[in-house]
């Protein structure tokens, strides 16, 4: 990606913004034959202001006097209509454009690593999925079509003035200079400051999102001032990127408004003294200038503004493209479509880090039959979770083999190989919706029906009518209207309504209530029956009927047996754990 940080304009950047608007290639067209009738009838009112006073009016002529009249109302008129057709299709082309980039972008994030959002920030990424893409269709509606129709006005009506009087015109013309040097080095301040804007509004964002969704921690501990007094902080910050913006405004346009109104005045002045005493100039000319003048200037500073407005949008282009050119996705290069599993699993000598040199597997192997529930055990940052990432190809190991049914996970689309695993982990996510979508993920082949016969079969149908509207329940923003428990038993049913040939329980029940756990003990028993199943616990009392049990320490398998045989092994890692748990159980119950 281009670096637009030193360049007041990035036409590479431009040029790829524009390979969006192909497709809507005619509309484009149309807009900028709309721009050139706003530059030519909004240039053409003087040049027939002139003609009617010089040629009518200073003559006394009625009729062709008319006539102008009428030729001028028909010029306004089609200004108008071409005004009011460009601001519709200029709006419509960037939404349009907008529309595809940010569908491009969604589903490009859709398939990024866990990786990059475990380093990203969810406001920022907000930011460039929302408020950038705004600051891209301004290119269109506000920006790109308004620069060229400004540009295009003042060159149609330089040409007109040096026609009509070549010597008024250079009094016109001696100030440009001036005012396009200001002009620049205000693009060039105005630029450096919108990037600054563009960065306080991610962080901002990102702030108040994680915020808000932290809030109750925030309140637990009291941390409110220390909260304000962060944001404070921040949203100064915001505000002086925006000052910048502000100062530099007011610096501009003053001196552009004093340049325009010395030289209308200039050219009144002289103008005045030609008409009277040189001839050189007409009455008619001398009017059609005055109103040329501000058709030269008002461009001028349009221009500057519209610019701050397309350089607001190629900041935000620039960010946002940032986002599209990062490769962060797993490798989807499989081929074969996963069928129905039977269920055995291996893993061979996988390796595997999240940072470089730091292993959080070191060479694990082992296997699940077809049917087996193989319980993973061990201290917390054993490596336990990351097997389970691993197996859906969250990530992609360093070095060794995961096989299912005898076949590598690599060979296996990812789609159709992470709809054979269902996930139910600790810390449930639930949308802003109805229990029946959060349980389908609005998968069409999913009914109704088929959900009510789920929750019967696991034991929950009864939990889920005592609550109000059933099934059709909104459970709000990450299900706080719901205990952990109540999640929990919802993630159960998700998992179990998909069907799934490998099912994972990642430390699914370990902060539930007593009556919660009752049906989540009879939801297992069902949901993990004639299938495999792999369920990581701290509690190893959940784990004792495990087919297998895995051990788990500092990345490495450190024993593998079923409860019964780990636990005779003297000094074993399992047995002291099992001890360990033990005792605090009964040193409770005592208490």
């Amino acid at each position: 990606m281009a670096d637009t940080s030193n360049h007041i304009f990035d036409t590479s950047l431009f040029k790829r913004l524009l390979d969006y608007v192909k497709p809507y290639k005619p509309v484009f067209i149309g807009s900028l034959f709309l721009v050139i009738g706003l530059a030519v009838f909004g240039a053409a009112r003087p040049y027939v202001v002139q003609m009617a006073i010089d040629e009518q009016v200073s003559k006394k002529e009625y009729t062709g006097f008319v006539l102008l009249i009428v030729v001028m109302l028909v010029l306004l008129l089609l200004e108008v209509v071409c005004n009011l057709l460009f601001i519709y299709y200029a709006s419509w082309l960037g939404q349009t454009v907008v529309k595809d980039v940010r569908i491009k972008l969604f589903d490009h994030m859709l398939s990024f690593k866990m990786k990059y959002y475990n380093n990203s920030s969810v406001g920022v990424l907000i930011t460039r999925a929302v408020t950038d893409m705004e600051r891209i269709a301004d290119i269109f509606g506000e920006g790109l079509f308004m620069i060229f129709s400004d540009i295009l006005k003042m060159l149609i009506v330089g040409a007109v003035m040096f026609y009509m009087n070549w010597k008024l015109s250079l009094i016109v013309f001696v100030t440009l200079p001036i005012i396009l040097y200001a002009t620049k080095i205000f693009q060039k301040y105005m630029k450096r400051a919108f990037e600054e804007v563009r960065t306080e509004v991610a962080n901002l964002n990102s702030f108040v999102q994680e915020r808000v969704t932290g809030m109750k921690i925030l309140q637990l501990f009291s941390r409110e001032q220390t909260e304000y007094e962060k944001f404070k902080v921040i949203n100064e910050r915001h505000t002086k990127g925006w000052l910048k913006t502000v100062w530099y405004n007011s610096i501009f346009f003053p001196i552009a408004e004093f340049l325009s109104s010395v030289t209308m005045g200039a050219v009144i002045w002289i103008g005045g003294l030609n008409v009277i005493f040189n001839e050189t100039a007409t009455i008619g000319q001398l009017m059609a200038f005055m109103m040329f003048i501000p058709m030269m200037y008002r461009p001028l500073n349009q221009i500057a503004n519209k610019f701050n407005t397309l350089q607001m949008g190629m900041v935000a282009a620039d960010r946002v493209f940032k986002v599209l050119d990062t490769q962060s996705q797993i490798d989807d290069n499989g081929i074969e479509q996963a069928p129905h599993f039977k269920g055995d699993i291996a893993f061979k000598k996988v390796e595997f880090s999240y940072v470089p040199d730091e292993p959080v597997l070191k060479g694990i192997s082992f296997e699940a039959k077809s049917g087996q529930t193989i319980a993973i055990v061990g201290a917390t940052g054993a490596g336990k979770s990351t097997i389970i990432n691993l197996l859906s190809r969250f990530y992609d190991i360093k070095s060794g083999e995961i096989l299912i049914d005898d076949t590598n996970i690599n060979n296996y689309t990812l789609a159709s190989l992470r709809k054979q695993i269902a996930v139910v982990l600790q810390d449930v996510f639930l949308f802003a919706d109805t229990i029946l979508n959060n349980i389908t993920l609005k998968d069409e082949r999913i009914t109704e029906a088929d959900v009510i016969q789920a929750a019967k079969d696991i034991g929950i149908h009864d939990f889920i009518m005592s609550l109000p509207n059933g099934y059709q329940y909104n459970v709000k923003e990450r299900g706080v209207m719901l205990s952990s428990g109540q999640k929990q038993l919802i993630a159960f049913l998700r998992a179990y309504v998909t069907n799934p040939a490998i099912l994972v329980l990642d430390e699914a029940t370990s902060s539930i209530d007593a009556y919660s756990e009752q049906l989540i003990q009879k939801a297992t028993e069902k949901i993990t029956k004639n299938r495999t199943s792999i369920v990581i616990a701290h509690r190893l009392v959940t784990v004792q009927n495990a087919d297998k049990i895995l051990v788990m320490d500092s990345g490495e398998l450190v024993e593998e047996g079923t409860h019964l045989e780990l636990i005779k092994k003297p000094d074993g890692y399992y047995k002291n754990l099992y001890e360990v748990q033990f005792t605090k159980v009964a040193q409770s119950l005592q208490v």
